[in-house]
């Protein structure tokens, strides 16, 4: 249930009241103040009290997979739109979906596209699921088009799951290295200081004295030491939501080794498969490519479909298009091509986000291989460098006891 914030007119005394009432959706609310004798003058939903305050961040892609297949089932089976989402939301277990299917049935019972009711919602629902929904409502296949919807979502989360789970390990040994390093630099290194520290006409290697110089300002310093990393995490969080730090770390990820390959087969996976529902569902090639620009989330390739559009609207073939762009791998404008050709886009572009899914996996075996033997070097040289900072004092205490002895 939710909670309204209405103002209405007692129809017996004529005066304005004030205060809450709990229900579905905006249409209950409404019935049940006449019900009560009371003419409705406004009626707000109460996000505060309804629990709705950014929840609509939290809806899981299992959950909107679940509500597209769902209510493709019921839209195919000949229920009514409001009343299949009306079901749809008895039946969901996450309450932000539920929150927000129930606003939906009421824009819709006013009147409202589906599509448009949708689009209140742009961080739960993007602008291909809109799309598709809009292009499903016109040529009355919404049922075709929902189920289009529910594959692709179920395949890029799979694509983005295996993503994450290729770089869990990498984090963890990271994590792991900064604890030791710190560790070491903490309690051990002040340790030597003080063996040699008694020890007259000894100077220590400078290797050592950087490292201890490290770990004085960490102990000496350590609330300064917080701020620092705090205000590091912070800055870099900034930086990357902002224009530059994007395009930056996109960059990054389509060319920085070992991940650049893994990203690039990805991002034209997601590509293709964005293409494939759209080309399917009936929308427009132009309209395909601005809303695959949005989809693949990387500006660089963002741009160059940009390119791309503005080069299809003044007729020229996507394929030649994209062709020699760096920002897309060789086989998408030849694969492309030939569905051009063949009139079998839609095939084709699927074949394409088929190829990239495959190769995903490939490279995140590929990558798996890989990086357990760089990471286990890495953490080798910076083992070395504390192991050295600890044993050069002593070969040069050894060799300035051998040479006064000589003497």
């Amino acid at each position: 249930m939710l909670t309204y914030r209405y103002e209405a007119r007692n129809t017996s005394t004529g005066e304005k009241v004030k205060a809450d009432v709990q229900a579905d959706n905006e249409q209950v609310a409404a019935k049940l103040l006449k019900e009560k004798g009371l003419v409705p003058l406004s009626i707000k939903l109460d996000k505060s009290k309804s629990g709705t305050r950014g929840l609509f961040k939290k809806v899981g892609s299992k959950d909107k997979v679940l509500f597209s297949r769902q209510l493709s089932t019921l839209i195919n089976a000949g229920l009514p739109l409001v009343q299949s989402l009306r079901s749809v939301a008895q039946q969901t277990t996450s309450r932000p979906l539920k929150v927000i299917v129930n606003q939906i049935v009421t824009e819709v019972e006013a009147g409202k596209p589906f599509s448009v009711a949708l689009a209140k919602y742009p961080k739960v629902f993007n602008r291909v699921y809109i799309s598709l929904v809009a292009a499903g409502e016109t040529s009355g296949t919404l049922d075709t088009g929902l189920e289009r919807l529910a594959d692709q979502q179920e395949k890029d989360a799979d694509i983005l799951s295996k993503v994450r789970g290729a770089m869990i390990y990498p984090a963890i040994v990271l994590v792991v290295m900064i604890a030791v390093v710190g560790f070491m630099i903490v309690k051990v290194l002040p340790q030597v200081q003080s063996i040699y520290a008694g020890i007259p006409g000894v100077s220590l290697p400078i290797l050592t004295r950087i490292l201890l110089a490290i770990s004085h300002f960490v102990i000496n310093y350590w609330w300064l030491t917080i701020i620092i990393i705090v205000a590091a995490v912070v800055s870099l969080s900034w930086f990357r939501k902002t224009e530059i730090g994007k395009s930056f770390f996109d960059y990054a990820k389509m060319k920085a080794w070992p991940f650049g390959p893994l990203f690039m087969k990805m991002y034209m996976a997601r590509f293709a498969r964005t293409g494939t529902t759209l080309v399917a569902s009936g929308v427009p090639l132009l309209q395909v490519l601005d809303i695959t620009s949005d989809a693949v989330d990387n500006v660089h390739i963002a741009k160059s479909l940009k390119l791309a559009e503005d080069k299809v609207k003044g007729g020229k073939a996507l394929s030649d298009s994209i062709s020699n762009d760096p920002n897309f791998l060789e086989l998408v404008p030849n694969m492309i091509r030939i569905g051009e050709q063949s009139g079998a886009l839609e095939t084709m572009l699927d074949k394409v986000a088929y190829y990239y899914e495959k190769e995903v996996d490939n490279e995140i075996k590929t990558i798996s291989t890989i990086i357990e033997p760089v990471l286990m070097v890495i953490m080798g040289i910076m083992a070395l460098i504390i192991v050295a900072a600890v044993l050069l004092p002593i070969y040069g205490l050894v060799n300035q006891s051998g040479f006064l002895n000589n003497v």
